[in-house]
């Protein structure tokens, strides 16, 4: 089958879908799946917008919200993960995945699912250390750290992909793995982007958990996007036995989606053709969720996944067969993802703008309804009933300081040294937002929604790329490329601390004697949300 791949959305959903129309009329090629690899921003009304992290100026409402209300329909079956510019208040209320739109799916924090025997897996946000080992405890309304936080990657979701056994067709992560530019072309990725090199002469560049998790899985396909260019890259697996054949994957990095960018790509996967056409659950995926439901930790508190060191009676969460087989019986051997999509808030309103709309908590039936059927713990219930007993006790003063410190001095060490995200040094394609400065105030900064009828995209055919049969890259491309492990070439584990100069980039602005009086926000290219910026961008 044909999977169309993009990468950061950024909300342009009407941008995607008739690149694609466009794609079938000029080649007949119809994709039957479209995989979108973060910042897709399901944004629904001008609440969401408030629960978005990026500077208020640029809180564009673009054109989700009318697949949302219905209005529209997206053409093809979307998958989805979050990225680091999300509505995370929405996002939030699927914490194992669901329907944000009718035939738009988004994952959950991690996920997997099957369409037509394809196995597709995913984890959402970002990785930063100081936030790795916390539970997921952040909700709206946001706080100048939480909303941030709210996107950053959990052990707790790693620990669960790491327990799968049974193959992976394709994976995607927003951030890239760290070291997987050793694999590609990596002077020609310098050559595009030279801001980049302090990084992967350091090995720093890129999420170390999701190079364990690469690893781990050794999926077929890993598609990521983040950093805003395309970079392909081969990665042959070392075997653990003489037995086992050996595994390489295919990684493909996507660039934003703008206007006469190379964002999309297409692909030709093996699949099941007496497979049906329907989303479907993976068996050997809930049996884990319901395995590790235990470890659900809805607290700012840090604490480490289960391992065999001595310290934990149980380490190895992976499931049996017979639990698979469970979980099918359940089921009635019926995987189908219902199609349960229900509104649970507002719609935004060209005509009616609502600029002080507040975000709220909310529990999704999508998620109501998982839970239930598979005896998991709903994360939002927990959440409300935690700020409810800290309520009666007093401590939610108390909470609110511990929020507010984002630099993790009072937690222990994460088991990744590093603090990083994908960048530390400047890159001209990515908003961050400072660590210790912060937006405008969460609860009068202003919203700018997008005209009810927003420039229309000339769209280009160079938008889109087939896949030629083999990603691999020549050994004459592969520049260092000496096919070692990921371990080896600079090692998860192996995280640096930053420098004074690498963290001296993390604050800018103040006026021209150096004060800084005014709360910052570190700017890597507002061309994201702006697409006249593109030109001076490149």
């Amino acid at each position: 089958m044909k999977v169309a791949v993009a990468g950061c959305c950024h909300g342009a959903l009407d941008k995607m879908y008739e690149t694609l129309e466009l794609l079938e009329r000029r080649h007949n090629v119809r994709p039957d799946l479209l995989l979108c690899c973060g910042d897709f921003q399901a944004v629904r009304n001008e609440a969401d917008l408030r629960c978005m992290a990026v500077p208020a100026k640029y809180r564009h409402m673009q054109t989700f919200y009318r697949y949302y209300s219905g209005e529209k329909k997206a053409p093809v079956l979307t998958v989805f993960i979050g990225g680091n510019h999300e509505a995370s208040n929405h996002l939030q209320e699927l914490p194992y995945g669901g329907w944000v739109a009718p035939n738009i799916y988004y994952l959950g924090y991690a996920g997997v699912v099957r369409f037509r025997g394809v196995r597709i897996g995913g984890i959402s946000g970002i990785f930063k250390s100081h936030d790795y080992r916390k539970g997921h405890f952040e909700c709206p309304p946001y706080n100048q750290q939480t909303i941030r936080s709210a996107y950053h990657v959990r052990n707790i979701e790693v620990f669960k992909l790491k327990q799968l056994k049974r193959p992976i067709d394709i994976f995607m992560s927003h951030d890239w793995p760290r070291s997987i530019y050793h694999y590609g072309n990596k002077k020609q990725l310098l050559k595009m982007k030279s801001f980049f090199r302090q990084e992967v002469e350091s090995n720093t560049l890129g999420s170390p958990a999701a190079s364990e998790l690469l690893q781990h899985l050794k999926p077929t396909y890993w598609f990521s996007a983040h950093l805003h260019v395309k970079f392909a890259a081969f990665m042959q697996h070392e075997t653990n036995s003489k037995e086992e054949l050996p595994k390489a994957t295919k990684f493909l990095a996507l660039d934003k989606c703008l206007p006469h960018r190379d964002f999309l790509q297409i692909i030709d996967v093996e699949h099941d053709p007496n497979a049906g056409d329907s989303l479907e659950y993976d068996a050997e995926w809930i049996a884990i969720l319901k395995a590790t439901n235990s470890l659900v930790n809805v607290t700012q508190n840090s604490w480490n996944m289960p391992e065999n060191n001595g310290l934990h009676a149980k380490w190895d969460y992976s499931v049996t067969e017979e639990a698979i087989k469970e979980v099918l019986e359940e089921l009635n051997h019926d995987l189908k993802i219902p199609c349960n999509f229900t509104l649970t808030a507002a719609c935004y309103d060209p005509s009616k703008p609502q600029k002080n709309m507040e975000p709220v908590h909310t529990i999704n039936p999508q998620t109501t309804e998982f839970c239930a059927q598979f005896g998991l713990t709903d994360i939002n219930d927990r959440i409300q009933q935690a700020k409810e007993e800290s309520s009666g006790r007093g401590e939610c003063e108390e909470q609110e300081e511990e929020e507010m410190d984002s630099t993790g001095s009072a937690e222990e060490p994460s088991e990744y040294n590093t603090d990083n995200s994908g960048l530390s040094s400047f890159n001209p394609d990515e908003i961050m937002l400072d660590e210790e400065g912060g937006d405008e105030d969460l609860s009068t900064c202003s919203v700018d929604p997008s005209p009810d009828h927003p420039p229309e995209f000339s769209t280009s055919f160079s938008d889109i790329r087939v896949m030629p049969d083999s990603m691999a890259v020549s050994s004459d491309d592969a520049t260092d490329s000496n096919n070692e492990e990921l371990e080896k070439s600079g090692g998860s584990r192996q995280g640096e601390e930053r420098s004074p100069t690498e963290r001296s980039l993390k604050r800018i602005g103040g006026d021209e004697n150096g004060n800084s009086g005014v709360k910052k926000i570190k700017r890597r290219n507002q061309a994201i949300y702006a697409a006249e910026d593109e030109d001076k961008a490149d």
